[in-house]
């Protein structure tokens, strides 16, 4: 009678990872080659047929003519295997110790390996049925397989190389770690800074230094201090304002501090902190990419504006004013509007920058004395007369930096006659309502009396062209610095209304 059984597992199936072949359950793939072999026919493991097993790297260095192991530098060597499931068919031979079982196969070159436990078990020829009981939690036996020596060549220095660099490693570990740390500490203390007066963070000038990279990067100057850029750990990049040699440096940095430290507009520069360390005050700012309109109104090598790039930027300038005189909590006066202070975004939207001249004015006070400020040519006659100011000093202020936007030409220091109220590089392309309309504001806005100009919100208005605008009468500061004949030119060839 014939009996046949299947295996229960796939390392009970005999030869099924062929000759030296080492086969693990519950793996995939389940055959693999120890040390020192290869797949014999890689092609057929790769359709996971494994029959073919396993081939040597290097030949073993016997002796064909007597079959004995020759003694020298070059004899082969046992590299250990454990927690395996011995092959079949072993030999038993006479051994006192593990040593002698050793040099019983190394003597033979047709033995391929041995294994000693209380006795001594040599194979010879191919191994058959090696199995990794690693995995099976079954535990196993171990076993010497015979190698080349060169297999094993360089296995000191390779040690060596290995300490080296995993000393190497090590150091280099600690190095990061360390830099990580730093790194960590750095970005929590900057994201954990103290909130102050809503939304503005307290920095320490460590912090700022950190940021600017030691103030490395300057990106312009002005009376009060220099800018620098920086970058926050976020990757968000500020403009960081070094207030140098004010001599009322303390009133003025709590007024830009306690002023634009919650306003949020997006014609205003929205203040994001400041530092406040002994004699040094810092603040830091949003980031414009464009920097100054002065720099796109009256330098050639920044290209001319659009008149409708222009026109947007005095209304939103105007939006922007608006917005501190009448929007805020408290009345909020600029002082010192001028187009140095009026920064561009990407998209060339404006932002009022540059609070320090402002002061907080409540609104139970309809004026404010102060003492002289601003920049000549900008300054409204009520700042040059020394009596008290309302909001419509920035209005007289806008009016100004207004004319200069349409003409591009500088209202102080520019005597020339360039042909006209409208910058002659537009060719043509402004629009001739906007401009009569913007040359008017401007010409309100100017007026010696403060009773005759116009609130920023006004000012919005016309602009929008929501409400019409009357044809303003000449103002003495006009006067003063063109003749008569030749301010006429602001309406000539423009229709009335």
């Amino acid at each position: 009678m014939l009996f046949w059984s299947e295996p229960k597992k796939q390392c009970d199936v005999h030869a099924v990872c062929g000759p030296f072949g080492v086969c693990t359950e519950n793996a995939l793939p389940s055959c693999s080659c120890p040390r020192g072999f290869r797949e014999r026919r890689p092609a057929e493991w790769q359709q996971d047929d494994h029959t073919a097993g396993c081939a040597r790297n290097t030949a073993l260095a016997c002796s064909a003519q007597d079959g004995h192991q020759k003694k020298s530098k070059n004899e082969d060597k046992f590299c250990p295997m454990s927690s395996v499931r011995l092959p079949s068919n072993a030999q038993s031979a006479a051994a006192a110790s593990a040593r002698d079982c050793e040099l019983a196969c190394l003597g033979n070159c047709s033995c391929t390996a041995y294994s000693y436990s209380g006795g001594c078990s040599l194979w010879y020829g191919d191994l058959i049925n090696l199995q990794d009981t690693t995995s099976g939690g079954t535990g196993g036996s171990s076993i010497w397989i015979r190698l080349a020596a060169p297999e094993f060549s360089g296995t000191r220095n390779t040690k060596k190389l290995v300490i080296g660099l995993a000393v190497a490693g090590f150091v280099a570990a600690v190095t990061v770690i360390v830099l990580a740390a730093v790194f960590v500490l750095r970005c929590r203390r900057m994201r954990s800074l103290k909130r102050v007066e809503g939304s503005l963070m307290a920095f320490t000038y460590r912090d700022l230094q950190f940021v600017t990279k030691n103030f490395s990067e300057k990106l312009g100057g002005g009376a009060f201090g220099s800018v620098f850029k920086g970058s926050l750990p976020d990757a968000t990049l500020v403009a960081v304002k070094k207030l140098e040699g004010v001599r009322q440096g303390e009133k003025q940095f709590r007024a830009e501090v306690s002023t634009i430290g919650t306003i949020q507009h997006v014609n205003l520069i929205r203040l994001l902190g400041f530092c406040s360390e002994k004699t040094r005050r810092l603040l830091v700012y949003e980031h414009m990419p464009r920097g100054s309109m002065d720099r796109h109104l009256f330098e050639t090598r920044h290209g001319v504006l659009s008149w409708e790039t222009r026109y947007q930027i005095a209304l939103g300038i105007a939006r922007g004013l608006d917005y501190l005189h009448e929007k805020c909590r408290d009345c909020i006066i600029h002082c010192d509007i001028k187009p140095e202070n009026i920064l561009l975004d990407e998209a060339f939207v404006p932002k009022v920058a540059d609070f320090g001249l402002a002061k907080l004015m409540g609104r139970d006070f309809s004026r404010v004395l102060t003492t002289m400020r601003g920049t000549v040519g900008y300054l409204a006659p009520e700042w040059i007369a020394g009596t008290a100011i309302t909001t419509k000093a920035d209005v007289f202020s806008y009016g100004m930096m207004l004319f200069e936007i349409v003409s591009w030409r500088r209202n102080v220091g520019q005597r020339d006659d360039a042909g006209g109220a409208v910058d002659g590089r537009l060719g043509g392309s402004a629009d001739a309502a906007e401009v009569e309309r913007a040359c008017k504001v401007a010409c309100w806005c100017v007026q010696d009396a403060e009773s005759l100009r116009p609130s920023m919100g006004m000012v919005v208005q016309v602009l929008e062209g929501l409400v019409d605008v009357n044809v303003p009468p000449i103002p003495r500061s006009l006067k003063v610095l063109a003749d008569p004949s030749k301010y006429v030119q602001f309406f000539s060839g423009l229709p009335s209304t």
